[in-house]
């Protein structure tokens, strides 16, 4: 692993426990790193896109910078393991996705008949060991793997977003809480939340 970003242990403490979905994450982040920027980004140098709301979302944000509040990373829920990422001051911009063999077949098909055993709460406490041994040993063989042996990647020309806008708030006439304008609905002369907007529709 690269140097020169965050350790797995620190991103391990943002994301609130050890998995494979980190793992994959934080790899993806360290490639973007490397292909890309040397660094985190402070501010909106980099983005990323990502295409699930999973764990290694979390890893993303952590190693590269690129978070929600700031603007720079941008969710498409496709429930894609891809991720384009996207350097603003040359266009430069590669896509990440992550390949369907890497290696740990058995172990994965063991976790897998596990996983909802321990989820449903019917596992037994040696069951629930392994599942957590198996978790690990997956995990720690993702965070040893070659990059090119985890992820395809391909530079590509990107549509660049536009950088966050700061909208200005206005008060929602029903439940009295503060929205942003860009967000904001009117309904019977009133301005309105999203929550509190009554949808029209006609059947189609």
């Amino acid at each position: 692993m690269s140097e020169n970003i965050k350790s797995f242990e620190e991103a391990v403490e943002f994301h609130g426990h050890s998995c494979p979905g980190l793992a994959y994450g934080y790899r993806a982040a360290e490639y973007a790193l490397k292909e890309l920027f040397h660094g985190r980004s402070m501010d909106e140098e980099l983005v990323a896109i990502v295409e699930n709301d999973a764990c290694g979302i979390d890893g993303i944000q952590f190693v590269t910078g690129c978070t929600i509040g700031k603007g720079n990373l941008i969710f498409r829920d496709f429930g894609k393991q891809v991720y384009t990422f996207i350097k603003r001051d040359n266009s430069d911009a590669v896509r990440i996705s992550q390949k369907d063999k890497t290696g740990m077949g058995d172990f994965n098909k063991r976790a897998d008949e596990l996983k909802g055993k321990v989820f449903s709460g019917s596992a037994n406490p040696e069951e629930i060991k392994e599942f957590h041994e198996i978790r690990a040993e997956i995990t720690k063989h993702i965070l040893s793997m070659p990059l090119e042996d985890l992820y395809n990647i391909s530079h590509i020309k990107p549509q660049i977003p536009e950088k966050a806008r700061i909208f200005g708030t206005v008060k929602c006439a029903k439940c009295g809480e503060m929205v942003s304008e860009s967000r904001a609905r009117v309904q019977d002369g009133k301005i309105v939340c999203i929550p509190c907007f009554e949808e029209y529709s006609r059947g189609w």
